[in-house]
């Protein structure tokens, strides 16, 4: 990526706090400035002589006609690695920026003292939409991050990383198979396979959730529309895998994940048009095991480092 690195001031990054571009904070703290030579037309002024500021803050941030709440954790760095970042399911969307925060901090923590990594973790929506639909902001959030963030948020990004946590690593593991980026990880992703899940609701050996409710009503049964369901299911996403992968399975998750874990984990291993997968199976870990894990904590750091 070739570009000129400039250095906000603190003001500009005050600024960039309130959800503005770049251009638009440099061009406001500009205008109380000394006179002096006229900037480009949309050139952002920024102060090259400070040093980089750390920028944390939640931000609306659009592509393709697509808008996502992101909270961006940028460190004082001018070149920076990308770590986008997807949490886990919360059911409601009032709980979706608590979650969105709550996972920057967990895959922060597993960076150890790596500084020079930008998280960027997506407050994708869940309510009202059918299980999977919302791969379109998440997608969205990618691309923006790939193609928009380095000139908003003015700094070189070098490499981008996807995270992600249950149905956020439902969400990096599609997402790889639609975009290369340098790399991805997915901590227990899931569903793996809504008709097994939903028809264990249907026959009530399993309490009702939203996500089987709502595609029950919109597509019928397991039984008489397994395809629709089987669509949706991550086991159907084992193919032309874009990036390298690295996948994290607590041994001791939910008997619905472990019962498709050996299934998704051997199409994985079959794909003969996918880049390198790495698995790493956790015994006596639930859910969580990728932050609870030194060993998985390793392997994360290990995984963001090689070339």
């Amino acid at each position: 990526m070739s570009r000129t690195t400039t250095r906000l001031t603190a003001s500009v990054a005050a600024c960039l706090a309130a959800g503005l571009s770049v251009g638009a904070c440099a061009a406001a703290s500009s205008s109380g400035s000394a006179a002096g030579a006229a900037p480009d037309a949309g050139a952002p002024v920024i102060d090259a002589a400070r040093p980089p500021v750390a920028y944390r803050g939640t931000r609306a941030v659009e592509f393709g006609g697509v808008r996502v709440n992101v909270v961006v954790d940028k460190p004082a760095r001018d070149a920076v690695d990308a770590l986008v970042v997807y949490h886990g399911t919360v059911g409601r969307d009032a709980l979706v920026p608590d979650a969105a925060q709550r996972t920057l901090d967990e895959f922060r923590a597993l960076l150890g003292d790596r500084d020079d990594v930008m998280i960027v973790s997506v407050a994708y929506p869940e309510e009202g939409l059918l299980f999977g639909d919302n791969v379109r902001e998440a997608e969205a959030a990618l691309l923006w991050v790939k193609r928009a963030a380095s000139a908003e948020l003015d700094v070189r990004i070098d490499r981008v990383f996807l995270g992600g946590h249950s149905q956020g690593g439902y969400l990096v593991t599609r997402l790889n198979t639609l975009h290369e980026v340098d790399g991805v990880v997915a901590n227990a992703p899931g569903p793996l396979d809504l008709v097994y899940r939903c028809g264990l609701e249907e026959r009530g050996e399993e309490a009702a959730s939203a996500t089987c409710t709502r595609l029950r009503a919109t597509f019928g049964t397991t039984t008489t529309n397994a395809e629709a369901y089987a669509s949706r299911s991550l086991l159907r996403f084992t193919r032309g895998h874009r990036s390298k992968l690295l996948v994290v399975q607590g041994l001791a998750d939910s008997p619905i994940q472990l019962r498709s874990w050996p299934l998704f984990r051997a199409d994985l291993e079959a794909c003969v048009d996918c880049r390198a997968r790495t698995f790493l199976e956790l015994a006596g870990l639930e859910h969580a095991a990728l932050f609870r894990s030194p060993e998985a904590q390793a392997a994360f750091v290990a995984f963001l480092r090689a070339p």
